[in-house]
């Protein structure tokens, strides 16, 4: 696989810059320095921010197939520079590398979605002739781009949630600031450079890596008038508090659930199950954390799952067999340890797994972890699936709603009556039906209630956050 530089410049204005190399970017696995990055400024992003204002117009004015060019070049160049994406998301983020390839593929889905998108930017006609005093009257609405956005995006999926927001903001011909995580900044940085050898005009995107307290303006400054942000839920309170009167989207994960009633396909369940909540190392926002199945097929669904769960492969993640790769580092795998020894020391019976070495933790599977414990009301975010039995499916769906986190779940059922009853019953943003809450496809609206957000992503959905409605009305002469 190509090699990773010693060096990745950041992109302000369109521009590429190396104003230092402050940020060491690690490799997750073995710690050693993978690579350097700089880091913006405060005076960085103010003019950044500057220059997006100043483009937001002639961004607005792009016709509609320009945008497609330029979102099509960056499909073209994803897959010729795809071996050297996987590779760095296998060091930066230490994803195993047929994770890492996933991940590339979905970015290049995503983008090829905008592509799509960007030429159906459509309004409608509205009759307006619904009272008399409204005779001769014409009425229709265009969608238009609200301005300069604002991303910030978090370390677990580096390439396909900065292209989340970075595909329909080019989309709908909004200019943006990003600011990817400090901990997996270099693919974004690529992204900045292929962007950088289209023709979008000067200061329509920048990608500046930066500390937190440098980087208050991207929330704050009156100038931006859309502000994206993908991380915590304590976070994402504490933006939304100081993002002043402008749009806000919050993708603030959960701790998802996976309901098996008396009729759902157990061996199915135990397939995906095990990929749902382990894939990655179980750092995903839509990673299956609750396990709740009907008595009939506990027991079956259990021990399937003790043999799979206890199968999976950890270590180096760039070897095609390992499933399970490292934490993004060794004070997230303490945290999980902590949580899964205070839940073991509660009364929850350790079913498999739950041993610490560095940064990495095994593949754990708990079973009647108490209702109060910690690692049943929070987000693990880690390779730990817990799992507790139901007797009425009625029962379940209260359980799952008790949770503070809404972003999706999963019902593997064949009653048409419990499937909708899912459906209009639990406060999620998604219910997926006989498959797990993991599953997501770029074009679909994606996003939570409750704690685990506001708005939606998917790149139809985001280029409606992205847009606001512009009415005209026309009155006939007389």
């Amino acid at each position: 696989m190509p090699d990773i530089k010693d060096v990745y410049p950041l992109y302000l204005a369109g521009k590429p810059e190396i104003p230092n190399t402050d940020l060491e970017v690690r490799d997750i696995y073995t710690g050693g320095v993978a690579s350097c990055v700089p880091l913006a400024s405060a005076e960085m992003i103010d003019a950044a921010i500057a220059a997006c204002a100043a483009a937001a117009d002639e961004c607005a004015s792009i016709p509609a197939y320009q945008r497609k060019a330029v979102l099509r070049h960056c499909v073209d160049r994803f897959k010729e520079r795809s071996s050297e994406l996987a590779r760095v998301l296998c060091v930066e983020a230490g994803k195993p590398i047929r994770d890492s390839e996933g991940e590339v593929t979905r970015l290049i889905d995503t983008f090829e979605i905008a592509a799509e998108e960007s030429t159906r930017l459509n309004g409608e006609v509205i009759e307006m002739q619904i009272t008399q005093r409204a005779d001769g009257y014409r009425g229709m609405t265009k969608r238009v781009p609200v301005g300069v956005c604002s991303f910030i995006t978090p370390f677990n999926f580096p390439l396909n949630l900065v292209a989340h927001k970075v595909a329909p903001a080019i989309a709908c011909g909004c200019p943006f600031v990003l600011k990817p995580s400090d901990k997996t900044p270099i693919g974004a940085l690529i992204i900045g450079e292929i962007l950088a050898e289209t023709d979008l005009p000067p200061g329509a995107f920048s990608v500046l890596p930066s500390r937190v307290e440098d980087a208050g303006a991207l929330v704050t400054d009156e100038r931006i008038r859309y502000l994206s942000f993908t991380g915590s839920d304590r976070v994402g309170k504490e933006l939304i508090t100081r993002a002043g009167l402008k749009r806000v989207t919050l993708e603030l994960g959960g701790n998802a659930a996976c309901v098996i009633d008396e009729s759902g396909d157990v061996e199915t369940a135990i397939e995906r199950i095990v990929f749902g909540g382990y894939y990655q190392s179980g750092q995903s926002c839509v990673s299956v954390q609750r396990v709740l199945a009907h008595s009939s097929v506990y027991d079956r669904l259990r021990d399937g799952l003790v043999a799979e769960v206890s199968g999976l492969k950890s270590g180096n993640p760039g070897d095609r067999d390992t499933f399970i790769g490292p934490m993004i580092d060794e004070q997230s795998a303490k945290r999980i340890e902590s949580w899964i020894n205070e839940a073991v020391a509660g009364g929850a019976r350790l079913l498999a797994g739950g041993r610490r070495a560095g940064s990495m933790l095994e593949a754990t599977l708990l079973e009647d972890v108490p209702v109060g414990m910690t690692i049943n009301q929070e987000e693990v975010f880690g390779p730990v699936v817990l799992l507790s039995r139901f007797d009425e499916f009625d029962r379940s769906i209260e359980i799952v709603n008790e949770s503070r986190f809404g972003l999706q779940a999963g019902v593997f059922t064949d009653s048409v009556t419990n499937m909708h009853k899912a459906w209009d019953q639990l406060r999620v943003g998604g219910v997926v039906i006989n498959d797990v809450p993991s599953f997501r496809v770029d074009h679909m609206p994606y996003g939570g209630v409750k704690d685990s957000g506001l708005g939606r992503e998917g790149v139809r959905s985001a280029i409606e956050e992205m847009t606001e409605v512009r009415l005209m009305v026309v009155r006939d002469k007389r």
